[in-house]
């Protein structure tokens, strides 16, 4: 046995420990640990995102504030009330009783663009779902994470939750978190991150709640309040510097509404690029050869940016607007861009902002999100039927895709992409995932199926005895 399995063996052994001392528990006292590690969190809120933002150099320190607030104050009161241990539904016209058991073990890989935030949401939904949840930290923010996991946990074991219910992987090399992902003992991974870390997870042979890219298209049609999606869009695509994937990537309009909403944008800091500074921006965003973006400028600012692709934007400056003119590997920018760079698209007709619309979905953000701002509810109809696991309606995408502000989704920060993206399910994540729901079937007789039954064993001559033996000595 070498290291690797050693430190596995030991990490899955003390998980599998807290698994089975939380199957025990009831509804009471694990819902006094998840109350525990929410205030634990909350009042942590300040510090952990201070620190996630001095160690990742990324988004805005206010905005990395109101994320850990969200994701602690939102999600516990999404989760707080919801049963998740024994009989949580019970039907008696049906006969069924659902039970909700726990998973086991879960593996929760956590981005670097929303380190802290993430942890705490993971944390809640684990512990209530009695599942132990080990944590793997990406490695450009395994200070602020594993800070956070630490408080959670001493929070969580005051409480009376199990030890080692919550925690972190000490080692970040490749292939320990590999042999991890496919230990025996492993139930779940809950895969937040990169497309390569999703993969490999997915690979694993582990059931694995996966995510998939953003990239999102936001339409905004001549019905809608443009000043209002002018508003939305600045106050999202900024939101942190546009380090949640569900933020705006491209804005796709017609000429009558370009002409109204362009300069509500440019009031707002919005600077459009020359062709020039559009094709420097590219080659500064994306790295081509690898068709993704480069890591060094998510989460940075405008003017950084800007710099960075050799040219200088006014201090006012909130977001970067380039104009493609295309989608595909020709147009970097109609790649996800997690920064404030967006790709507008001014487009001759309705039918072609759609087209334009579904080749962004398409291109990079297969069954994640799309925006549409219209108040015809036919523009909406047409839109829900793109492959988007969320179509968000008059709402700023970063808040509206993770639920909770602005719509009633359930917050979550893990969004889920479907079957097109690799993802098992479109929802956002939350506890509903996290447990095996057990069925008690009590018996009610499908009458329709026994006459049904009884006629044509009648009708074809079949001898029907078999088949009364078995039904008519129950009733």
């Amino acid at each position: 046995m070498d290291a690797i399995d050693t430190y596995a063996n030991d990490l899955l052994g003390r998980a599998g420990r807290a698994a089975e001392a939380f199957r025990q528990f009831g509804q009471e006292p694990v819902d006094r640990i998840v109350e525990a590690v929410y205030r634990a969190a909350w009042d942590s809120r300040v510090a952990l995102a201070r620190l996630a933002f001095e160690e990742t150099g990324m988004g805005v320190l206010e905005d990395k504030i109101i994320k850990n607030s969200y994701a602690s104050l939102l999600v516990y009161e999404d989760i707080r009330a919801r049963k998740t241990v024994g009989v949580i539904c019970h039907d008696p016209v049906r006969g069924i009783s659902e039970v909700a058991q726990p998973r086991g073990p879960v593996l929760a890989t956590i981005p670097v663009t929303n380190p802290t935030s993430t942890t705490i949401f993971k944390a809640l939904i684990c512990m209530k779902t009695r599942n132990p949840v080990i944590f793997s930290p990406h490695r450009g923010a395994r200070k602020c994470i594993r800070e956070t996991a630490r408080i959670l946990s001493e929070a969580a074991e005051a409480a009376g939750a199990p030890v080692d219910a919550i925690q972190s992987i000490s080692r970040s090399q490749a292939e320990y978190i590999e042999r991890i992902m496919k230990h025996p003992k492993l139930a779940l991974i809950l895969a937040t991150g990169t497309s390569s870390i999703v993969r490999t997870a997915q690979l694993s042979g582990t059931p694995t709640l996966g995510v998939g890219p953003g990239n999102v298209p936001v339409y905004v049609h001549r019905s809608a309040d443009i000043e209002h999606a002018a508003r939305s869009i600045v106050f999202s695509k900024t939101f942190d510097h546009s380090t949640i994937c569900g933020s705006e990537q491209a804005i796709v309009v017609e000429p009558d509404v370009d002409r109204t909403l362009r300069p509500l944008l440019q009031q707002a800091g919005a600077v459009f690029c020359t062709p020039d500074q559009t094709r420097a921006l590219g080659g500064v965003c994306i790295d081509l050869d690898r068709r993704r973006m480069k890591a060094d400028i998510v989460g940075q600012s405008a003017r950084f940016i800007a710099r960075r692709a050799g040219f200088s934007v006014p201090d006012s400056t909130s977001i970067l607007i380039g104009e493609p003119g295309g989608v595909g590997p020709d147009h970097p920018l109609s790649y996800e861009i997690l920064a404030p760079v967006l790709a507008y698209y001014t487009v001759e007709s309705y039918p072609r902002a759609i087209e334009t619309c579904e080749a962004l979905n398409r291109w990079g953000g297969v069954g994640h999100t799309v925006g549409v701002y219209a108040n015809d509810e036919r523009v909406v109809e047409d839109f829900a039927t793109m492959n988007a696991g969320r179509i968000l309606v008059n709402t700023p995408s970063s808040q509206g895709a993770i639920g909770g502000t602005f719509n009633t989704l359930r917050p979550s920060l893990t969004l889920a992409c479907g079957t097109d993206a690799g993802n098992v399910s479109t929802d956002n994540i939350s506890t509903d995932h996290l447990l095996n729901i057990h069925r008690v079937a009590r018996m009610r007789p499908n009458d329709r199926w026994l006459e049904h039954a009884r006629a044509r064993s009648l009708d074809e001559r079949v001898d029907a005895d078999e088949i009364r033996s078995i039904y008519n000595r129950n009733w």
